[in-house]
């Protein structure tokens, strides 16, 4: 009975210092695996004698996996620091900083300029197209939201000097059993946000006329101006003219009073008239929609407005009191 107990003991022992399977590296990972290996494996030196210089390089080559393991742990000193609260403070001032300069710029003059000088300048450039960062201030959109197939795209022209707004018109109408007409593309600018996004408005009260320098294929444009009236004026409500590019390799400067243009909705000239207010500018875009299928491009150098001395028309288009009657009250 001692002999079969001392057996018993053997076994259990030699089950518990088991090495680990290859089933099990799969688990714990293979550097966990080879760690516990080569720990297992270590050979044995007798006490008082230094191991030779093969059995350093083992042991350095085994304890190599050890060194990977420790590496590969990041510390919690290391890890970075992720606060939301902070992120929240930070863009809160930010916001407030940004209102305290609009409240200062206001008291010193428009656009934080004195008053003598803007009521001194005769033509002022709104919008130039030297970077990214100018195309980023504008959005392109065709009929593909309605489920045409007209595309349109807008990139830098060349040496970074102009935009270049270029694609393919197609009339051919969606398949919906809606929609019975298609074929447009349109180049909009984006309508400025100030400090905790309210919308800004520019103020072009002392100019009189729309100023571009363009390069086209000969198409008809529509250009089309919103104003900053949410009361009064609603989202497809606009005020048109049409810009005629000559096509060729050479530029032109195209002037447009803003006396000439016309009062829209969606799309269709209102037989009420009238005048654009200058001073509550929202937003500028181009349409191309003269039902020619087949590629466009307009390249745009820069937009701007200048005061033209010689023009002194302040409305081309009559009313009456059977077509306005709120303006003979």
């Amino acid at each position: 009975m001692a002999l079969v107990h001392k057996l018993l003991n053997g076994v259990y022992i030699l089950r518990k210092c088991q090495m680990p399977s290859a089933a099990s590296c799969l688990f714990v990972g293979p550097h966990f695996a080879d760690y516990c290996s080569s720990s297992l494996q270590k050979p044995m030196v007798a006490p008082g004698k230094a191991g030779s210089p093969q059995r350093k390089t083992e042991r350095d080559l085994q304890g190599h996996p050890q060194r990977e393991v420790d590496l590969d742990i990041i510390s919690p000193e290391e890890k970075p620091e992720v606060s939301f609260d902070k992120a929240i403070q930070d863009e809160i001032k930010d916001r407030f900083r940004r209102l305290k300069e609009d409240f200062v710029n206001h008291w010193i003059g428009p656009e934080g300029r004195p008053l003598h000088e803007v009521l001194l300048e005769q033509a002022k450039v709104v919008w130039q197209f030297r970077g990214k960062e100018d195309l980023d201030k504008w959005i392109v959109t065709s009929d593909k939201t309605i489920g045409g197939r007209s595309e349109v795209f807008l990139k830098m022209g060349k040496n970074n000097q102009s935009a270049l707004l270029y694609g393919n018109l197609s009339s051919e109408a969606p398949q919906d059993g809606e929609s019975g007409r298609s074929g447009y593309c349109a180049m909009i600018s984006r309508v400025p946000r100030g400090t905790f996004e309210r919308k800004k408005s520019y103020d072009w009260s002392q100019f009189n006329t729309l100023y571009l320098r363009v390069r086209g294929d000969g198409r008809p444009w529509m250009v089309n101006i919103r104003e900053d009236t949410d009361i009064i004026q609603r989202k497809n409500q606009m005020y048109s003219y049409f810009m005629f590019t000559r096509g060729g390799p050479y530029w032109q400067e195209v002037k447009i009073p803003f006396s000439k243009f016309f009062f829209s909705n969606q799309g269709r000239v209102r037989d009420a008239q009238y005048q654009l207010l200058l001073d509550k500018i929202s937003s500028i875009g181009f349409t191309l929609a003269d039902k020619v299928d087949g590629p466009f491009f307009l390249e745009i150098d820069f937009i701007g407005v200048f005061a033209d001395p010689a023009h002194t028309e302040e409305f081309a288009y009559e009313n009456s009191p059977d077509l306005n009657p709120k303006l003979f009250k």
